[in-house]
């Protein structure tokens, strides 16, 4: 396979330039009603040195006071072996700016005939550090990790990648076209023609095609790269057995959303390429249609399920369906939506996501999305293979997703007990983009944590008795130029039936609040 840097998408040869629009009041201030103010406490607040230089300076504490609390809040938090009103404060990193970010590269590599994946990568000098992969949710792309890229790369190996049909993966050809072969195809919408091309004949848009997609990515690309080193070795040593123990490293991987199944659908299949997978907001469920290799009797009711072409009655239904959903004030409206925090500027994000629909084969691919069938095995079995498997889990979900619910992290927890559960506040559906520095901060405490061989703590963990029963901790940085705090529980081994209650009216409070503003 052919792997190829380069600073330009194939996608620029057949759509409009680079979308110049940008989200109407980014900002979304919709107002906010006054609160009366709740009585305050003094506590003592215990954190990160601030304004240090790189990420190894982050353990250096500090004490201080000053900072306050609501009663209200830490009630609502619970945290165990405090007074009422206490709440512990962590000073931690702002992301990096300028040239303290780590560069990032990009390129394509051809994973089959007329199927490429474009890729970004940060970090790959850091030769002895572990490799870290992030996949995306759907409908968004490697654009959506750049913050991720941009700090865990000054010490990680850091990659992300679109799935085949999104983002900068989309097809650079017509699946299925409309006119004769060889001729030059100005139609709108792409994969709308009668009969595919050779290289589509059995394309479906799939969790399995993905999960087969990063299976080869990290084999060929990610410890690929490797390769090249130990062809070095052989040469010196004359050792095949060197070759196969270098290029088996295996990697963590982190996922968001329809990422996160993908990671521990991937983990299940292959525990020797993996070290540990984190879970974002991880969706729990993907696809509607039966999977012809689980299900062949039932599959027979279906008789298309995201093939090319598409068949006459789905290419109206995608041609009304998709004029409503690649509208901007569509995007606006669930961007809105996603991110709990409305002062988190997404003009990017929006800017991304409508080069994406400008795409000829998006509304196709689209439709190949939606009706492709199931995976071969559900979250549920992916979790329990992991679980076999000894595979370290991490969990860090925002509580205000108005779609996974915190419910479907703590349900997680309590099959893998021993995975660590953060729930952040305020935070969305994407709390990666929206607080990345609450994540990059716990990822590298989790990171760490695994590759001491446990000598050092994950993140909260200071005291014993937080494992068992859980603490919650506000963490404060800066980014450009202001103070922000944010609140994180880190849920203990034991959770009791109050404490998922009051997650799931927490929850619902909150998304309330976002509705009616």
């Amino acid at each position: 396979m052919e792997v190829v840097s380069c600073s330009h998408s194939c996608s620029a040869l057949h759509q409009t330039p680079r979308s110049g629009r940008r989200l109407r009041n980014s900002g979304i201030d919709l107002g906010h009603g006054k609160t009366p103010r709740p009585r305050r406490n003094v506590v003592l607040c215990v954190g990160t040195t601030r304004g240090a230089s790189n990420a190894s300076d982050s353990g250096n504490v500090h004490a201080s006071r000053g900072f306050y609390v609501s009663d209200v809040d830490a009630g609502l938090r619970g945290i165990p072996s405090r007074k009422a009103g206490e709440i512990e404060k962590v000073t931690i990193q702002g992301l990096p700016e300028g040239r303290d970010s780590s560069p990032i590269s990009t390129g394509f590599w051809e994973w089959k005939p007329k199927l490429t994946v474009y890729y970004e990568k940060s970090g790959t000098k850091n030769s002895k550090a572990p490799a870290v992969l992030f996949l995306p949710g759907f409908g968004v792309g490697t654009f959506h990790f750049e913050k991720q890229l941009k700090d865990l790369g000054r010490d990680h190996k850091v990659w992300t990648m679109d799935f085949l049909g999104q983002g900068m993966s989309l097809p650079c050809e017509d699946p299925a076209p409309s006119k004769v072969a060889g001729e030059q195809s100005d139609e709108l919408f792409w994969g709308f023609g009668q009969d595919s091309q050779p290289w589509a004949e059995e394309l479906v848009y799939s969790i399995d095609l993905w999960q087969n997609q990063v299976q080869h990515f990290v084999e060929e690309v990610l410890l690929g790269l490797h390769c090249l080193l130990s062809m070095f070795l052989i040469l010196k040593f004359h050792s095949l057995y060197l070759l196969f123990q270098v290029i088996r490293e295996p990697v963590y991987i982190v996922g968001n959303s329809l990422g996160g199944f993908v990671a521990l659908y991937f983990a299940a299949c292959n525990p020797h390429l993996v070290k540990g997978v984190t879970l974002l907001n991880a969706t729990p469920f993907w696809g509607f249609l039966p999977n012809p290799a689980t299900s062949p009797q039932l599959s027979k009711f279906f008789p298309w399920a995201g093939t090319f072409p598409l068949p006459s009655f789905v290419r109206k239904l995608t041609q009304a369906v998709w004029q409503k959903i690649s509208d901007p004030r569509s995007i606006q409206d669930i961007l809105k939506q996603v991110y709990a925090d409305h002062s988190t500027n997404v003009d990017k994000v929006f800017s991304h996501i409508i080069e994406i629909t400008e795409h000829p084969a998006a509304a196709a691919s689209f439709a190949s999305i939606m009706f492709a069938p199931r995976g071969q095995i559900s979250f549920q079995e992916a979790l329990t293979r992991c679980q076999r498997q000894h595979i370290p889990i991490s969990l860090m979900y925002g509580r205000e997703d108005p779609w996974v619910r915190p419910i479907w992290g703590i349900k997680v927890k309590q099959q893998v007990p021993e995975a660590p559960y953060y729930e952040i506040s305020p935070a969305g559906h994407c709390p990666h983009d929206e607080v990345p520095e609450v994540i990059n901060y716990l990822l590298r405490g989790w990171l760490k944590n695994l590759e001491s061989d446990g000598s050092v703590d994950l993140p909260f963990l200071e005291e014993p008795s937080y494992a068992e029963y859980g603490v919650s901790k506000e963490l404060e940085f800066v980014r450009e130029g202001s103070r922000k705090s944010v609140g994180v529980r880190l849920y203990g081994s034991k959770i009791s039936l109050w404490s998922q209650l009051s997650s799931f009216l927490n929850t619902r409070v909150s998304n309330s609040r976002v509705v009616s503003r």
